[in-house]
């Protein structure tokens, strides 16, 4: 065999083996996923209320999430108003997720630990002038821990690697996992935030549908990163 054959045969296995490496590089990387919140839609519906100049409403997430990290919803709700008190009915809020059409209940995280998921929620009051920022979850995400007597959550708040889609036992599901993490289609849920605006002197009349109920859709779009999005650079972005 020739000189330049030989060379061939040494480039050919070492672009193989560079490739094989590389493929295995990107393998071993976790995937990241993205969650953006349509603020278009919210600011619309607040328009069509008529409350756009009282509220203002925004999810904060981070730049990226691996794909069983996010657990909580932070919500920062600004009250724009002089003199009316807005009201955030959490026992009729939830959580919609689209691909599974399910509505789940709005846990208020508490800095106390959370003995009992069945109570009712005290409505929060943001004062005028004053925003609020409050972590909350889906029901379902918690777990008991019988030692302690406790609930905590510890379930990704949208399930994709577990039942909810990558080990669904509907066929529909698991096709839509894969079309996901190869970037095809994207996820999404909303938030069904309720709230009650009214005079500060007036406040919430218990038994009686007053001051009036605004519901306010908050979605939220999940996608799959580029596998250079689990770059250290990135992370840090």
């Amino acid at each position: 065999m020739s000189t330049a054959n030989n060379n061939l045969l040494v480039m050919t296995f070492y672009v193989i083996g560079l490739a094989y490496t590389f493929n295995r590089m990107i393998d071993s990387i976790d995937d990241r996923i993205k969650f953006v919140m349509d603020k278009k839609a919210i600011e619309e519906k607040l328009k069509e209320y008529g409350i756009d100049n009282t509220v203002g409403i925004t999810l904060k997430f981070n730049p990226s999430y691996e794909l069983d990290e996010l657990k909580e919803l932070i919500l920062i709700l600004e009250n724009k108003s002089e003199n009316r008190g807005i009201y955030i009915d959490w026992d009729n809020c939830s959580i919609v997720v689209e691909h599974d059409k399910s509505s789940r209940r709005v846990i208020r995280k508490s800095p106390d630990v959370t003995r009992d998921l069945g109570i009712t929620q005290i409505p929060s009051l943001v004062a005028p002038k004053k925003t609020l920022v409050q972590g909350l979850t889906a029901e379902d995400v918690f777990t008991f821990d019988a030692e302690k007597q406790t609930y905590s959550n510890t379930k990704a708040l949208i399930d994709i690697i577990g039942k909810g889609l990558k080990e669904s036992p509907v066929k529909a599901k698991r096709i839509l996992y894969k079309d996901f993490m190869s970037r095809k289609k994207t996820l999404e849920f909303s938030l069904q935030l309720v709230l009650r605006i009214s005079e500060l002197r007036v406040g919430l009349v218990p038994g009686e549908d007053r001051p009036p109920m605004y519901l306010i859709n908050c979605p939220v779009t999940i996608s799959k990163l580029p596998w250079t999005y689990a770059m250290p650079w990135n992370k840090r972005r």
